[in-house]
């Protein structure tokens, strides 16, 4: 019969098991499939060993156990009145009365309460897979950690890494017989290759809802179940569609009359029908267990069966974030001191108690100290090796190319000239079978032609439909490979991508631009329903500490937002930047005028600005400045009168016009949005520029020239105005009014064409008459024609001010960039809603243009449809700045739209109906990106299914030792804090250090960018390498492999029998990077594949590294990494490292380098 302490006892080992993920055991996926491996283990260590010490803990107080003196006491007294005396004139009832009263201990009481507590405790910060305050209405419950700041700003998920793994939703499995190790049953539900579902941290777009359907039957009519694999690792696969539900989805006897598709519901029940009616004698062992019902955790039997129960979980679209707690056992310990004090210890009871009680009291607190810590140690294990998963710097898993045509060697040309798959995709892009030759450029034909190529150079190939023998030959040919990279695109969760450009573009990047989520609910970023705007906080503000470790001195984070989390960012900007840092808050007015809105129609959003350092970047005077309105198109015109050298009157005229031009326009477009022409006037963007309008000829050097010879000294129309030189208003010097100081502004200078006096200004001069050093005057702008005297002696003289000279103005903090973003995207594509509020490129443009110069870095880690790259694009075609620019994408429209825009961009400027308007001129090719590097990171899902766990046979045998067993035992600090790290060790994900032998040959099962299907790609190390050391590279060889025969010398020294020989199919292959690492010094990387003979491996190596003229001890470099265990002769550097050093160490090294936010 049990106890009420064993029924308490019990639901803390339920509790335990579900923080330890062990309450479901059949589940079979991610972080259940290694639990589910250690589970009997765990469970036996709980149940046997942990809690068992609850009781330990109490057994010296079993002389005064209350329970056992109430009982002889009760003795005691009846065995008194059976002999007809007082029980209360006994003394040895009074001594048993005293002993209960003042030392007796309900050690059962104490043994529950501990239990009590402790599920109590764990409760109360564990909430659906995350460890997190849980709201209790009762104060003064939870203990903010404060460090005496002024202001102290917390969220609920405040010391939490942001993570939202989808694994519920990609890889579902599970055991029919989970304590069968021989024939566990399996059962695997897989998406088929249909439509991508959410992953990493991206969710299903707005408006198209997918569901998940069972696949479609085959012939037989089970295609969508087989069996796979053979002997334990047999499995059940069920394969489903996540996509938009059809009409053609209901079953033919249920469709009838339907107008809309059928609900996840429905659905779930037609597949629980449609598979538990598979008749196959194969799977039938299968069939039986999945109809069979299945039991709860009460252990009753449900109303449903297993196959529903499991198509149930899977069904549940995963609408919570997950997270990993920064320092759990920190946290958990913290949060157990003030639970003990608030909870458990009640001063007032200590101070009136006898000391054997308060021993006791005290008893429980510290049995309550010990068991939790212990549990909180686990717990911490196993976050901690979460948290180390997340942050490990993640394999770039695929690196291609897209390289502008006129960019790839001559050589190589003929083998473009033949890829059928690359001019598909320019057929199916961008159109080019629509292009008819002419005699002065060939047209479209298959196979295309060298000369159609040629003329057409901005088509940039891909070298994903390439074989890797062109593609290291193509690459090799760039002798700065990195210098010629314009962009680099990076298809990854954009925390892991921040966090492996940290070495490369450490204090490089001069302006961020972000538009994330705005948490409205219906954009992609969904969360924990009590923590909308913690899970947000916790999302972004991770991302902004990495992002500010790599601006530059002078750099700059833009970011977009609404009014749902303006305040929460602005809020982590300030914890990131630092409030003396902010430069201010834009006001992106946007035409969207809603007459339906019950309050104000909200027509813009914000866009916070941040620097770096604002001292440097308000140093900078280029900086937050822009381009006149109407600057570009006076200067086009000017351009165009120039080229034929027109008259002052005709070029006064043509000025004149486009200013007219203009105003008409604008005052159509202000009246159309209900403006007066009052108001039009005055908001008119060009109104500044229309004092403008005189225009005379000078030459290179500045000097004035007569129309009459612009021609004959190749001069130029300027542009200007006329200004009165007054003193600004304010006080002034008193030197100002004195006629014997040098300074004096109160003269009248003499007009050189009437000789007559001429009036100063009201306040004086803003320059003396004569130059005082280096300082401006009247006779200096005289000399130079800047002054005009106007006719009549009463006039003020002006001087001239040339529009090129204040090209720029002040940018403010009002931006009216009215175009939107969708329109330009369905002109480049021909289809509507291909990306949710894409942003103008405009807009982007603008920000470019007042923060950002040649040669310079923009980036942006919610790249969504690419719209700043090709901002970038635009912004180097208007001034040929070769700006560079990084995108971080993670969705699945990294594929379907913000590459190909990219391409398409690079290809034409301008786009209608997804076709392209026009070619490149030949200055937009040549200002295009040469090359654009695209990268596919390792996600955090990929890690975790890439984990394998092992346990030698001698930790084996050192944790079954008599002396490993007991509390504080080896066996239990081991299973609390060091099981996990040590048995995953040799695992793909984490490094596999004798995988590198073979740099081609590092496999990890990642999911496929098209597909939640996962598949086995090659890592690409020599690219993580680069990453993870920051090599900027200068050049990446191509692949060399050689053959050698050996024989031994007198000594037995191992010689080459012959000269080593250069062959394709030859067993030593090497491949070589060269490049500057981030504090300048030089590098060479080698790559070699090691045979697993040492000997021959280095003596190859040896061979190899003369015949490249190579040494290590020349200063050609200053570092040599080399794979593999070798006999370079090495050199030791002032900082005391060695010159050649394993790449092994230091991969290992950086890869789980923990500085991360």
């Amino acid at each position: 019969m049990s106890t009420p302490n064993d029924n308490k006892r019990q639901q803390l080992i339920s509790k335990l098991k579900e923080l330890f993920q062990l309450d479901q055991p059949d589940l079979d996926f991610g972080l259940y499939r290694i639990m589910h491996a250690k589970s009997a283990e765990i469970t036996q260590f709980l149940e046997k060993d942990l809690l068992p010490q609850v009781q330990a803990a109490f057994a010296l107080y079993k002389t005064a156990d209350k329970a056992e003196i109430e009982k002889e006491l009760a003795k005691v007294i009846a065995g008194i009145e059976a002999a007809g005396m007082d029980p209360s004139q006994s003394p040895k009832v009074k001594e048993l009365q005293a002993k209960l009263q003042s030392e007796a201990v309900d050690v059962g009481g104490l043994e529950g309460e501990v239990y009590d507590h402790l599920l109590s405790f764990f409760r109360r910060y564990y909430s659906e897979g995350d460890f997190l305050s849980r709201r209790v209405y009762k104060p003064g419950v939870y203990a903010i950690p404060y460090e005496g700041e002024e202001i102290k700003l917390h969220s609920a998920n405040a010391d939490q890494y942001y993570i939202k793994t989808s694994e519920y939703l990609r890889d579902y499995a599970f055991r029919l017989r989970p304590e069968n190790d021989r024939e566990p049953l399996r059962v695997h539900f897989r998406l088929s290759d249909v439509a991508e579902g959410e992953h990493g941290n991206v969710k299903a777009s707005e408006g198209r809802d997918r569901v998940f359907v069972l696949a479609s039957s085959d012939s037989a009519g089970q295609g969508f179940i087989t069996e796979e694999g053979g002997g334990a690792g047999r499995e059940l696969v069920v394969r489903f569609e996540y996509r938009p539900a059809t009409l053609s989805d209901w079953p033919d006897d249920a469709g009838v009359g339907k107008t809309k598709p059928p609900g996840q519901k429905e659905l779930t029940a037609f597949a629980v029908k449609r598979i538990l009616g598979v008749r196959d004698s194969s799977i039938a062992a299968w069939i039986g267990e999945l109809e069979r019902p299945h039991v709860l955790a009460s252990g009753e039997r449900a109303d449903y069966s297993r196959i529903e129960a499991h198509l149930r979980r899977y069904t549940a679209r995963n609408t919570f974030d997950y997270f990993i707690h920064k320092d759990l056992g920190t946290f958990l310990r913290r949060e157990l001191d003030f639970y003990i004090k608030n909870e458990v210890m009640h001063l007032d009871d200590v101070e009136s108690e006898s000391a054997a009680r308060v021993e006791q009291y005290l008893s429980k607190i510290k049995v309550i100290r010990r068991i939790a810590g212990k549990i909180i140690e686990f717990l911490a294990q196993l976050e901690d090796f979460q948290k180390a998963l997340w942050l490990k710097k993640k394999f770039a898993v695929q690196t291609s190319w897209c390289i502008r045509i006129d960019c790839v060697p001559n050589e190589l040309i003929g083998e473009v000239t033949i890829n059928e798959a690359q001019r598909l995709e320019w057929v199916s892009a961008l159109g080019i079978e629509a292009i008819s030759g002419d005699l002065a450029a060939p047209g479209y034909s298959a196979p295309l032609t060298r000369e159609f190529l040629a003329a057409h150079p901005s088509l940039m190939i891909d070298t994903r439909y390439f074989g890797s023998a062109f593609v290291e030959q193509l690459l090799a040919s760039f002798e700065c490979l990195d210098d010629e990279t314009d962009g680099v695109l990076i298809h990854s969760d954009n925390f892991q991508a921040l966090s492996l450009m940290q070495a490369r573009y450490q204090e490089v990047i001069k302006c961020f631009y972000i538009d994330p989520p705005y948490n409205t609910g219906q954009d992609g970023f969904v969360y924990k329903d009590s923590f909308k705007s913690s899970s947000w906080a916790s999302m972004i503000g991770t991302r902004l500490a990495l992002a500010r470790q790599l601006l530059c001195g002078e750099g700059l984070l833009y970011a977009s937002i609404n009014e749902i989390e303006r305040s929460t960012l602005e809020w982590q900007l300030r914890e990131t930047f630092g409030l003396s840092n902010r430069i201010e808050e834009l006001i992106w007015v946007r035409d969207t005028v809603s007459n339906n809105s019950p309050a104000y129609s909200t027509n813009h959003e914000y866009i916070e600005v941040f620097a770096k350092n604002r001292s440097a970047v308000e140093a900078n005077k280029r900086i937050f400045r822009e381009t006149r309105d109407g600057f570009l198109e006076v200067s086009a015109l000017v351009k165009e009168l120039n080229a034929r050298f027109a008259s002052i009157v005709e070029s006064k005229a043509a000025i004149a016009a486009l200013y007219q031009r203009h105003k008409l326009e604008h005052i159509e477009t202000a009246r159309n949005q209900g403006e007066s022409i009052e108001d039009a006037k005055r908001s008119d963007p060009w109104k500044g520029l229309y004092p403008y309008k005189w225009l005379e000829y000078r030459d290179s050097k500045g000097a004035l020239v007569d129309e009459s010879k612009a021609q004959e000294c190749q001069a130029a129309l300027w542009v200007y105005r006329e200004v009165e030189p007054s003193m600004p208003a304010g006080k002034q010097s008193p030197s100002i009014k004195d006629p014997q100081s040098e300074n004096y502004r109160f003269y009248a200078p003499k007009d050189p064409n009437t000789g007559s006096a001429c009036k100063p200004p009201k306040r004086g001069w803003a320059f003396p008459e004569k130059a005082i050093g280096k300082r401006p005057s009247f006779e200096g702008y005289c000399e130079d024609n800047r002054i005009v005297f106007k006719s009549g002696g009463e006039s003020i003289p002006q001087i001239k001010y040339f529009l090129h000279e204040v090209e720029t103005v002040v940018a403010t903090s009002v931006v009216r960039q009215y175009a939107d973003g969708e329109p330009q995207l369905e002109a480049l594509f021909g289809a509507k809603g291909l990306i949710d509020n894409p942003k103008p490129p405009g807009l982007i443009e603008g920000i470019l243009r007042q923060t950002t110069f040649a040669g310079e870095y923009v980036a942006d880690f919610f790249a969504g449809s690419g719209t700043t790259g090709h901002a970038v694009v635009n912004r180097n075609r208007q001034d040929g700045g070769r700006r560079k620019f990084i995108l971080v994408e993670v969705g699945q429209y990294f594929d379907t739209v913000l590459l190909p825009r990219l391409k398409k961009i690079c290809y034409s400027p301008e786009w209608e109906d997804g076709k392209p308007k026009r070619l490149a001129t030949s200055e937009e090719v040549e200002r295009s990106p040469r090359i654009l590097k695209v990268v596919r990171l390792e996600s955090y899902e990929d890690s975790l299914s890439n984990l394998d766990f092992a346990r030698s046979t001698a930790q084996q045998t050192l944790l079954e030792q008599p002396e490993a067993r007991g509390a504080e035992g080896l066996r239990e600090e081991y299973l609390l804090s060091y099981m996990l790290a040590v048995e995953s060790r040799g695992s793909q994900s984490l490094l596999n250090i004798s995988a590198i032998a073979d740099p081609t040959a590092y496999k990890l099962k990642v999911k496929r960018p098209s597909s939640d299907e996962s598949k086995e790609v090659h890592v690409d190390l020599l690219e993580t390498f680069n990453w993870l050391i920051g090599l900027k590279v200068k050049n990446l060889s191509a692949t060399q492999a050689f053959n050698a025969s050996f024989a031994r010398d007198s000594e037995y020294r191992l010689t080459f029998d012959s000269r080593l020989k250069q062959d394709a199919d030859g067993p030593w292959w090497f491949r070589t990077v060269t490049g500057t690492l981030p504090d300048g010094r030089a590098a060479l990387v080698v790559w070699r594949k090691l045979t697993g003979k040492p000997e021959e491996d280095n003596l190859v190596l040896d061979e190899w590294f003369t015949r490249q003229d190579y040494s290590s001890k020349d200063s050609e470099f200053d570092l040599i990494y080399v794979n593999g265990g070798n006999n370079l002769e090495n050199l030791k550097a002032p900082d005391d490292t060695w010159k050649v050093r394993l790449i092994e160490e230091d991969f290992h090294r950086l890869m789980f380098a923990t500085e991360g936010p």
